[in-house]
């Protein structure tokens, strides 16, 4: 029987490559959907940015759905 699961948390679990512009230096940088900080390329200064609001907020499920390590690292990047 397949599982189903949350089309919310598709994107955490399958996460892309996004563009983000450093603040410090200008230099465009790779950062993966669920990632809320990388070094810069250029600078190698941390660039940060929000993560938008999740299913991981409020799901009681989302640990589990997503992976305990995933969750931890999401959640602590949202509580900023």
């Amino acid at each position: 029987m397949l599982k189903e699961t949350c089309p919310g948390s598709s994107e955490i679990k399958n996460p892309y490559p996004e563009e983000i512009e450093c603040y410090f230096c200008g230099k465009k940088n790779e950062i993966w959907s669920d990632e809320a900080e990388t070094s810069c390329s250029g600078c190698k200064q941390t660039i940060h940015r929000d993560l938008k609001a999740s299913c991981i907020m409020w799901c009681p499920a989302a640990k589990e759905c997503v992976g305990a390590e995933k969750y931890e690292r999401l959640m602590k990047a949202m509580k900023g």
